[in-house]
């Protein structure tokens, strides 16, 4: 048995970052981000939620009514995370196709639209010390936001998941690390 306490990895900060697709991917961990990524700030203290939804449809044989195959019919990778910064590009992430526009000195505001396709660049960045875990999602859109809540005491939240979509090589999302861990079998 191979126990590796140095192994146990804890989200302790990060970022997420969005850009058009189409722009540059990471190519490290640690690699400079292209200019054309902005970061989106605080996520509250629940942090990130990467998941896989799947449905798997068990293939049923004639013969003693067993199961002989089982299909994935369907399957989606998403990252849930609430956005705490109250600013414009996170405004614009969440309600999506709307953009902010200055009115005056000071003044702001943005005329929320009917949602309609926004996909975009995503790169969640997890880092643990020196050790570092990136997620690129080269083409994803938000398809979930939760409610805004203004209360006393408590951060206006933007609550978005991402649904991360396959590219020509059925690619959703590549992860990239500088934690030698990821060497050892």
């Amino acid at each position: 048995m191979s126990l590796l306490s140095g192994a146990v990895r804890v989200g302790v900060t990060g970022e997420l970052s969005v850009a058009p697709v189409g722009t540059a991917a990471p190519t490290t961990s640690t690699s400079s981000l292209n200019a054309s990524f902005i970061g989106m700030g605080y996520v509250s203290e629940d942090g990130v939620t990467e998941s896989y939804d799947e449905t798997i449809e068990d293939i049923i044989a004639w013969q003693n009514a067993t199961i002989v195959r089982s299909a994935t019919t369907q399957s989606k990778a998403t990252l849930q995370m609430t956005l705490i910064e109250s600013k414009g590009k996170v405004a614009e992430l969440f309600h999506k196709t709307s953009t902010v526009a200055v009115v005056s000195a000071g003044q702001w505001k943005m005329d929320v639209k009917a949602p309609s396709a926004d996909p975009r660049a995503f790169v969640l960045d997890v880092i643990d010390g020196s050790k570092h875990i990136r997620i690129y999602v080269a083409n994803g859109e938000v398809t979930e936001r939760g409610e805004i809540v203004y209360a006393n005491g408590e951060p206006v939240g933007y609550d978005i998941t991402i649904t991360c979509y396959p590219d020509s090589n059925n690619v959703v999302l590549t992860k990239f690390t500088d934690d030698t861990n990821w060497g050892y079998s």
